[in-house]
């Protein structure tokens, strides 16, 4: 009945809404016209649900909260830096699997910290209580105590799931791809955690994004902080998830969390203050290591040895200018150990927001996307699953691809770069009509020689029309066909942008 009611009720309400709204108004003291507006859309909206007095559905034609489409010049786009994440983690010898999009739930029930709440829980099916992935880390985890896996250097692509308040103007959405590299093995400290940074600046400096800076922390620096700062041992994960606001909030809104929400003590925030504004690289490890608080912490003092083995490392990398030993870097997840570490682009600039996410918003809106690669080091991940506990130590990053690509497409349409989104190597015309067979024959002899090649779908198409394509689509060559070429057995290969031409031999049928 509420659905007929609602139906008949938004039939005649969009005619007499702007007639009666005023009256409605002084009728109704304390409602406005605005609220009014509201609750007519949302009744039009549900009209537009459950269809009009005809009984043909309407659809409400949108994308899903937190996701978008992408079109074949942002696909093109995509896949350029797809390439050459793939690229850059094949020529550091990973291997590739793939898991399944759904874990059960117990699985990924108790990774993730005070980020926990995100995971989309799925209906019971068939007995077995499922959610989707929120990472590709979890369920690597997994898969190798399954397996009983114990050394591996693997890279996953993947889609990932959160239930998350998107924000689409800083590349932040519900659905969203992942690219991990992770290194899993008993290996001397270090030399893999180091190989990770390195493939963070390969890949940001190939894609050319701008000017960028790599965080480097230690959980265990962390721990042992907040342990000589006076932090209870039951708040170190509460107050590691505060810390790690630091990039999005000023230190005076953290220690109000830290002191109004978590319950420290104002001398104690003050204490962590005066460690997290710290910043440098090996000189600030030894200088740490002799700091008269943090040297009574065996595990701070564990930590600090192996940030500045990391950094000789790094310079042997040659990538140690864009490092940085940040004691604000905390990561909220629960499952690092050792070494995290974060990349921020310094030059980020102005990204505007998709055009799915501008509406309703100012045309001059634009933010930074903030960080665009994380991870570090979790080597009691895989001993939660295995049954004997058996612990299998790994490393390993994540590059946040959907910010990375909203930078791209915005400096593709600030240049006017003319993106590609076919790779044809050569377009069949003809210059004469009926030759269509011809034509076919051609482009079949170029297909199984594995040329890409293109033919319009008309028998007698113009040939300034075939031309025409060409240039839009950006196609270097041109095999041109004419009733003369057929007879001397050539075809005429004509370059797009110069207007060359050369003849060459047909291939025998």
């Amino acid at each position: 009945m509420l659905a007929v009611f609602c139906v008949r009720a938004c039939s005649g309400l969009a005619g007499f809404r702007t007639a009666t709204r005023v009256r409605s108004v002084h009728s109704l003291p304390g409602i406005t016209v605005a609220q009014i507006d509201e609750e007519v859309a949302k009744l039009l909206q549900l009209k537009a649900q459950i269809g009009g007095d005809d009984g043909k559905h309407q659809f409400v034609l949108k994308t899903a909260k937190g996701t978008r489409d992408y079109n074949p010049k942002q696909m093109a786009i995509r896949e350029r830096v797809f390439n050459t994440i793939i690229s850059c983690f094949k020529r550091h010898g990973a291997e590739t699997i793939d898991t399944p999009v759904f874990e059960l739930k117990e699985t990924l029930t108790g990774k993730y910290g005070e980020d926990s709440k995100l995971i989309y829980d799925l209906k019971d099916q068939g007995g077995e209580l499922l959610s989707l992935r929120y990472d590709l880390t979890v369920p690597f985890a997994r898969y190798l105590a399954m397996n009983k896996i114990t050394n591996i250097k693997r890279y996953h692509i993947a889609k990932v799931y959160r239930r998350d308040n998107p924000a689409m103007t800083r590349g932040r959405y519900r659905e969203f791809y992942q690219c991990d590299f992770d290194i899993a093995g008993q290996y001397d400290g270090m030399i893999p955690d180091a190989e990770c940074l390195k493939i963070v600046h390969e890949i940001l400096s190939e894609l050319d994004l701008g000017d960028f800076r790599i965080k480097v922390n230690d959980r265990r620096i962390l721990d042992g902080m907040f342990a000589v700062c006076g932090v209870p041992d039951d708040k170190f994960r509460s107050i590691c998830s505060t810390v790690d606001k630091l990039d999005k909030m000023p230190w005076e809104d953290v220690k109000k969390e830290m002191v109004n929400e978590k319950g420290l003590s104002e001398e104690v925030a003050d204490r962590i203050g005066e460690y997290v504004s710290l910043q440098g690289g090996m000189d600030l490890a030894e200088r740490l290591l002799q700091d008269h608080r943090m040297s009574q912490s065996k595990q701070a003092c564990a930590g600090l040895s192996d940030i500045k083995l990391l950094f000789s490392y790094l310079q042997l990398f040659q990538v140690t200018d864009k490092v940085v030993f940040d004691l604000s870097l905390a990561r909220g997840l629960d499952y690092y150990t050792g070494i995290i570490y974060e990349a921020v682009l310094t030059q980020a600039g102005a990204v505007p927001a998709p055009a799915e996410a501008q509406k309703g918003a100012p045309a001059e809106e634009s933010v930074s996307v903030g960080s665009v690669a994380g991870g570090g080091r979790y080597d009691g991940l895989v001993g939660m699953f295995d049954p004997k506990g058996r612990k299998v130590p790994c490393v390993g990053v994540s590059i946040g691809i959907e910010r990375i690509f909203s930078i791209m497409e915005h400096k593709a349409e600030v240049s006017a770069e003319k993106v590609r989104t076919t790779e044809v190597q050569v377009m069949v015309a003809s210059a004469q009509k009926n030759l269509l067979e011809e034509k076919l024959r051609l482009i079949t002899e170029l297909w199984d020689a594995g040329i890409k090649a293109e033919v319009m779908y008309k028998k007698n198409p113009k040939l300034l029309s075939q031309l025409q394509h060409c240039e839009e689509s950006g196609i270097p060559l041109v095999a041109i066909l004419g009733e003369q070429e057929l007879k001397d057995g050539v075809v005429k290969l004509r370059v797009v942008a110069t207007r060359e031409e050369v003849s060459a031999h047909i291939l025998s049928a």
